[in-house]
């Protein structure tokens, strides 16, 4: 006669084949973590978040200042390369987008994130439209110079003649900074206004977006997510 098993006294075997921490190799028994999707115990998704680097307000504001010195680099090199060509090359846009986004990681020693991603959209944006103005003002100054030299010394000379004697008009600091802050809203615009010429225009929108994008991505942070705690 087969003895009754006794279910109060029984003793249950673990399962075989039960989740196990893709990082110890040891059983996973209550709650767990996931690093990247891999099931990972408690223990070493803390061991792995504590080898992370951490966003501190500190790091962010120097990789912001980094990345302003980055965009006026890229300020520069598209200017550069608008004045020296005669063309606008939005092809450069790519290049800035990589150097203000490489600036501002450097500053937080390669911590990233969604405010370090906005940081770096604005600066390479600010940077691109921005060169417009110095490449306008330089056009602007060779084309006087032209004319003044097709014109001859003499058109000069009858001009002063002509010309009534006046005080000098005194500009002000109101004046100055009128005249600055009408160039950064015309510059920021610069991309829109492109637009006059559809075809061309909406070609540098793009380009422009493929650069912000590079920026966006490598200020993105650590590829490592951790998450949970989840239950088994």
């Amino acid at each position: 006669m087969s003895e009754t098993p006794q279910f109060g006294t029984a003793e249950y075997q673990p399962e075989v084949g039960g989740d196990h921490c893709k990082t110890c190799g040891l059983a996973i028994a209550g709650s767990y973590f996931r690093i990247n999707g891999a099931i990972t115990c408690s223990a070493c998704a803390e061991q792995t978040g504590e080898l992370l680097p951490k966003d501190t307000h500190g790091g962010f504001a120097r990789g912001v200042l980094f990345g302003v010195g980055g965009a006026l680099l890229g300020l520069v090199l598209y200017s550069f390369v608008g004045i020296a060509t005669g063309l606008e090359i939005g092809y450069v846009s790519l290049a800035v987008g990589y150097i203000v986004g490489r600036a501002i990681m450097m500053g937080t020693s390669g911590v990233g994130g969604r405010r370090h991603q906005v940081a770096a959209v604005l600066l390479t944006y600010a940077a691109v439209s921005m060169s417009a103005v110095p490449i306008s003002l330089w056009h602007f100054a060779h084309e006087d110079r032209e004319a003044r030299a097709a014109a001859g010394p003499t058109v000069d000379a009858q001009t002063e003649q002509a010309a009534p004697e006046s005080e000098p008009a005194s500009t002000g600091a109101p004046g100055v900074i009128g005249a600055i802050a009408f160039l950064a809203v015309l510059g920021l615009l610069a991309p829109f206004l492109g637009l006059e010429d559809p075809v061309s225009g909406l070609i540098g929108l793009v380009i422009l977006f493929v650069g912000i994008r590079i920026a966006w991505k490598m200020t993105a942070g650590s590829a490592v997510q951790i998450t949970g705690p989840h239950n088994a």
